[in-house]
């Protein structure tokens, strides 16, 4: 098992390319993470976890993130991905969500702040806080956003 992540940050870009995967690889970089070998995750913050704005990473390192992202190859396409993550109380783990389609940011936001209030009430908690990072992007070629929760040690 792996040691339980006490930091985590909320990170988003978007990006062109000329195949899916660099634009996705593009994506990561404007997000800050383009670097590091992802391990995707599933949606819970671990109780205690602190936010830090920067990433201070090792390149090559393993990183457990949460994640959405879109790619989309329609010229003049918006697509968008958002993520969100929601707080309980005091020593409670929190819950993160992840979405992506065809919005504006505004809208994103919107849907991924109803997906944290629904986390939420399934597991009968009280949101205390919630924090959101999104982006669109209007595809010119070949288009890929992405918007993540970084997960570290």
């Amino acid at each position: 098992m792996l040691p339980t992540p006490v930091r985590y940050s909320l990170v988003s870009g978007a990006a062109e390319g000329r195949t899916p995967l660099t634009a996705f690889d593009q994506a990561l970089l404007a997000a800050g993470i383009g670097n590091l070998n992802l391990l995707k995750v599933s949606s819970i913050l671990p109780p205690g976890a602190v936010y830090a704005e920067r990433l201070t990473i090792p390149p090559g390192s393993l990183l457990p993130v949460a994640y959405a992202t879109m790619t989309s190859a329609v010229p003049g396409d918006l697509i968008a991905a958002a993520v969100a993550v929601g707080h309980g109380g005091l020593g409670e783990h929190g819950v993160i969500m992840e979405t992506s389609g065809h919005f504006r940011q505004e809208e994103i936001e919107e849907r991924i702040k109803a997906m944290v209030e629904e986390a939420f009430a399934a597991r009968g908690l009280m949101l205390s806080r919630l924090e959101v990072a999104a982006v669109s992007h209007r595809v010119q070629h070949l288009g890929c956003v992405l918007a993540a929760v970084p997960l570290w040690y």
